[in-house]
């Protein structure tokens, strides 16, 4: 079996239960995505997480085609890189969030995590207020 194949037949593993599966992107994958995923993936959450950078030079883990089927749900830091998954994997049709937050935090800094949990808890409490058609 390919590497390719084996991480996608990895992808669907059952014993990962029903946690909700958050991929969240960054540039390189070291600092924004790395502590959104520890963020999401702690109370009140609980998500199961994985982090990965947008560009390919510089990416430790880069995105790809598994890790988006993978997840039910992408969190990128801004909204090009929002736009850009929406071009290199138009078969996506999961949700996409974007936190809007400036690549200048070190891993892990408390305003990073402070920004991560508001801006995330802000889109939840929108995409819930548009379910049940609460317009702002």
């Amino acid at each position: 079996m390919s590497n390719m194949m084996n991480r996608t037949h990895n992808s669907t593993n059952p014993y990962q239960r029903d946690f909700k599966r958050v991929l969240c992107v960054c540039s390189a994958g070291l600092l924004r995505s790395p502590t959104a995923a520890w963020v999401l993936g702690q109370e009140p959450f609980n998500y199961n997480t994985r982090a990965c950078g947008i560009e390919p030079d510089y990416a430790l883990i880069p995105i790809d085609e598994v890790l988006v089927s993978w997840a039910q749900e992408i969190v990128t830091m801004n909204w090009d890189m929002t736009n850009r998954i929406f071009e290199e994997y138009p078969k996506f049709t999961k949700e996409i969030v974007s936190l809007d937050i400036l690549d200048n935090y070190p891993y892990r800094d408390p305003e990073l995590i402070r920004l991560i949990t508001k801006h995330y808890t802000e889109s939840l409490e929108r995409r819930k207020a548009k379910a049940i058609g609460v317009t702002s």
